[in-house]
């Protein structure tokens, strides 16, 4: 590459930054924007959110998170179960049976107690910051 070369390659380059930082500028150039000329509006009335306390809500996703979970453990117990109903005296499939069940209740047992305690702490949450 010619020394003219680099030299016009050079120019180019240093053009192509400075359209790149000044364009934007004139073309964002509006006085006056306000929350309506950039669509706020249209999106907010579009958003439907719920206007009830966030701790609630809250709860309420826990609610049915470990409600799904509970479902997830008492399939697990009934497959356990039906698995031991087909084993048909096998004693390495009655093993595994059994081991699901047992798995099963254990989880029941956690989901439980981790319901009780998130309905605990939310609950406590709840009253400890209402206004008097």
């Amino acid at each position: 590459m010619t020394q003219r070369m680099k030299k016009i390659l050079g120019f180019a380059g240093t053009l192509g930054l400075a359209a790149t930082l000044v364009i934007p500028s004139i073309a964002l150039a509006a006085d006056n924007l306000n929350a309506n000329d950039l669509g706020v509006g249209a999106v907010q009335s579009s958003i439907k959110l719920g206007s009830g306390d966030v701790r609630q809500t809250a709860a309420q996703i826990i609610n049915v998170a470990l409600g799904f979970l509970g479902i997830i453990a008492v399939v697990i117990v009934l497959l356990g179960g039906f698995k031991y109903m087909i084993a048909g005296g096998n004693e390495e499939k009655t093993g595994e049976a059994r081991k699901l069940i047992v798995s099963g209740i254990i989880g029941l047992a956690i989901i439980l107690s981790a319901w009780a305690i998130t309905s605990f702490v939310i609950s406590r949450l709840i009253t400890a910051t209402q206004q008097p």
